[in-house]
């Protein structure tokens, strides 16, 4: 089978041997070719192509009908089938898809959904038996509530809000959320509009929260507690909706009065700062004296119970004292007379410097005990007191005289009662303490 070429010099003029003869023709010279020649020639060669040779009709043998218009042949049913199926190979072809990651591809057959295809190279029946829409689940998407963009761009209707104790607040806050891993179905086909749901859901939550507080908490200690609040109410109501969404974080950037009543809040604010600062002044003054006058208050009272057992110790040694000696002395009374008396003159003649002896024969004997005199101007001030020091010589020396006046009467008194004849002023003052 040929098939034409336009670059053919005999082009439309069928076989060489009909152009040779057509040339060799009376009254034909070697000019363009006929177009009715051109035209019969390519409907032979395209029926060839389809398997079929045109008809030929007329006396003429031309490709006219009866109208005068060139026909065209049938095409041939292996070629028919061929392209049908080349088309429903392209048509099975076209449900190859791929799905980017952090995406994936809700499908549905005629209109109802039937899976969801991961990220990757996936394949779905071709439209319109099923279709099937990309919905990312990874991005993380944020809207703002009483405000857009900047904290100044206020959107009052959303941002004002009641408080517990009915004053109003300006609370300014941030939404962030993203979908749940399977949550793509539930976000296309339970709500109709899921991003608004999510709108509405935290600000019906931000309002009944800041409703159940105290404009003081929510002003100050508590902008964390209720944003954890918040996120949990608002999370509870999309989950009652079914919308698929999870609130990532709620974010509060600016809570403050409403701006018409700002100065006066400013000094109600001041004032009650100064409250404060005064009962933080009151309790550590209290805190400073108070444990000062309880520490006072328990030294006094240990000193007094010291001095109480003290004094009963004192009395009762004395008392046990006393007993011991008027025991004894009931026994023995001139023994313990004796021993009372020599005790009482040591004592005496160990303070004293001086000592005066009564001799039985001749005159008395003054004896200066010099260990006693050495010991006794060592422990006297040093003489840079100027006139302090000549007093305590000159006390000292009285007391050493009385000593020796007392040491001399008692050598006496001692002497007498040798020789049988003891002064009675005496054996009264050793007796009559411990008399019956």
């Amino acid at each position: 089978m040929k098939l034409f070429n336009l670059n053919d010099p005999g082009w439309g003029r069928g076989s060489n041997e009909d152009s040779d003869s057509s040339r060799n023709k009376p009254g034909q010279s070697g000019g363009p070719p006929d177009l009715d020649e051109v035209w019969r020639d390519f409907n032979r060669r395209l029926g060839g192509l389809f398997g079929k040779r045109s008809s030929r009709r007329g006396g003429g043998g031309g490709p006219m009908g009866g109208g005068g218009l060139p026909q065209l042949p049938g095409p041939s049913p292996k070629f028919l089938l061929g392209l049908f199926l080349v088309a429903v190979l392209l048509w099975l072809a076209s449900g190859f898809m791929i799905v980017q990651e952090g995406q994936v591809a809700v499908v549905t057959r005629f209109g109802k959904y039937t899976h969801t295809l991961s990220p990757g190279l996936q394949w779905r029946l071709p439209y319109p038996i099923e279709d099937s829409q990309d919905v990312n689940i990874s991005q993380l998407r944020t809207f703002e509530v009483g405000f857009r963009g900047s904290s100044r761009n206020k959107v009052l209707p959303e941002s004002l809000m009641l408080t517990h104790d009915e004053n109003i607040v300006d609370v300014q806050f941030v939404v962030q959320y993203r979908l749940l891993p399977d949550g793509a179905p539930a976000y296309l086909f339970n709500t109709s509009q899921p991003d608004e749901s999510v709108r509405q859901a935290a600000e019906t939550a931000m309002r009944e929260i800041v409703g159940r507080k105290h404009m003081d908490f929510v002003l100050y200690s508590g902008r964390t507690e209720v944003a954890s609040e918040v996120q949990a109410l608002a999370q509870s109501i999309l989950d009652r909706y079914a919308t698929g969404i999870q609130i990532s974080t709620v974010a509060i950037q600016n809570v403050q009065p409403p701006e018409q009543v700002q100065a006066a809040f400013d000094d109600a604010v001041k004032a009650g700062q100064d409250r404060e600062r005064q009962i933080n002044e009151g309790n550590a003054y209290a805190s400073r004296v108070v444990p000062e006058a309880e520490g006072q208050a328990s030294r006094m009272t240990q000193d007094a119970e010291g001095y109480s057992a003290q004094i009963v110790g004192q009395a009762q040694g004395d008392t046990a004292r006393f007993d011991s000696i008027e025991s004894e002395f009931s026994k023995a009374p001139s023994i313990t007379r004796e021993r009372l008396y020599l005790e009482t003159m040591q004592d005496i003649m160990v303070a004293s410097s001086k000592v005066m002896i009564d001799a039985q024969v001749g005159n008395n004997m003054l004896y200066l005990p010099l260990d006693q005199i050495m010991k006794q101007a060592a422990s006297v001030p040093s003489p840079g007191a100027g006139s302090g020091s000549s007093s305590s010589a000159g006390a000292a020396s009285t007391q050493a005289a009385a000593g020796a006046q007392a040491a001399s009467g008692s050598a006496n008194a001692s002497s007498a009662g040798r020789r049988g004849a003891a002064p009675s002023g005496l054996d009264s003052l050793m007796v009559s303490p411990y008399s019956r």
